[in-house]
């Protein structure tokens, strides 16, 4: 007996260690099976948002971006210059701005630039919202309860980033890439003329607002075409002007420019329809420098052309150019 058992020991000991061993392969598959499972689902939660930098700021929007609310007219501007068809865009005077009506025809009205509706950009399911940086604190808070509000900078200066972000939302970077490389291209041939025919001339971009004449900082509107990307030296009024400031007739006269273009859109002056005429037939106005050589242009782009973005410069810059460098 004790022969047969020391006989059948080693055998019943290797099927006890391969069993073990089948047990502890098995037990490693499975926890390798999960560990793989786990990683899968939290590649796959991720997939499902993305983060993207604007700025210097983070902001995280879902991972495909389909439905687009441009809650700005600068956004707005951007999205037509790119073939961007949001679903939802503002209103002025109840309709899409006339500029910009063939572009998003079918597009749902979002309310106004002063005050978007909140429950209309909601049914509208949007991926992100692209709003601007003018926008008061609740109004960003009230979008940001819907979606990622995303402030569109009014600020000229950053229009390439401007344009950059409404491209990457899209999936139109190589679009965004041209439209900025042709502008440059612009830039640098009217710099042959410009730069000797603007070197000593005063030019100034002033918009009629409730009947009063404002202008801006010199990297605010359409002023950075004419200073920065032309180089006509930028007057003392414009250096001092920290935002939009109101510019009296008198300190007009005193600059006393040698050009002016002058914006006016009637949806800005609904209580004064007549401030433009009146301003062109003022004593002091018609003195001018500007006046007296012919060089007073009215709306040379559309009057609610928001200037800060890539549509306002490319029309503006064509619009500069010709009535400037000749």
């Amino acid at each position: 007996m004790n022969k047969y058992f020391k006989m059948c020991a080693p055998a019943l000991l290797a099927l006890s260690l391969a069993a073990c061993g089948t047990d502890k392969a098995e037990e490693s598959t499975s926890t390798n099976n999960t560990a793989e499972t786990s990683a899968t689902e939290s590649q796959t939660e991720q997939a499902t948002t993305q983060t993207i930098t604007y700025l210097g700021e983070k902001y995280e929007i879902p991972a495909e971006v389909n439905n687009i609310v441009a809650a700005s007219l600068e956004s707005m501007e951007d999205a037509a210059m790119l073939g961007i068809k949001p679903v939802g865009v503002l209103e002025v005077g109840g309709k899409v701005p006339a500029y910009l009506a063939s572009d998003f025809e079918g597009a749902t009205l979002v309310g106004n630039k002063m005050e978007p509706n909140a429950e209309a950009i909601l049914n509208l399911d949007p991926d992100v919202i692209v709003g601007t940086s003018k926008f008061p604190e609740e109004t960003a808070e009230k979008l940001n309860k819907i979606q990622t509000m995303i402030p569109y900078s009014h600020i000229s200066t950053n229009w390439k980033e401007n344009l950059t972000l409404l491209a990457q939302l899209a999936g139109k970077e190589d679009d965004a890439k041209k439209i900025i490389s042709d502008y440059e291209a612009k830039v640098a041939d009217a710099q042959v003329k410009s730069k000797e025919q603007l070197a000593d001339k005063q030019v100034l971009i002033i918009r009629v607002r409730g009947g009063v004449m404002y202008i801006y900082p010199a990297g605010v509107y359409l002023n950075p075409v004419l200073y920065e990307d032309l180089g006509a030296p930028v007057p003392e009024v414009v250096t001092t002007a920290k935002a939009q400031a109101e510019l009296s007739l008198e300190t007009l006269a005193q600059v006393n420019p040698d050009a002016i273009f002058l914006q006016f859109e009637d949806s800005e002056n609904k209580d004064t329809p007549k401030a433009l005429e009146d301003l062109q037939k003022n004593p002091i106005f018609t003195s001018l420098k500007a006046s007296q050589n012919n060089q007073i242009f009215v709306n040379t782009i559309e009057p609610l052309a928001q200037g800060g973005t890539a549509w306002s410069k490319v029309k503006f810059l064509d619009a500069a150019a010709e009535n400037l460098l000749k």
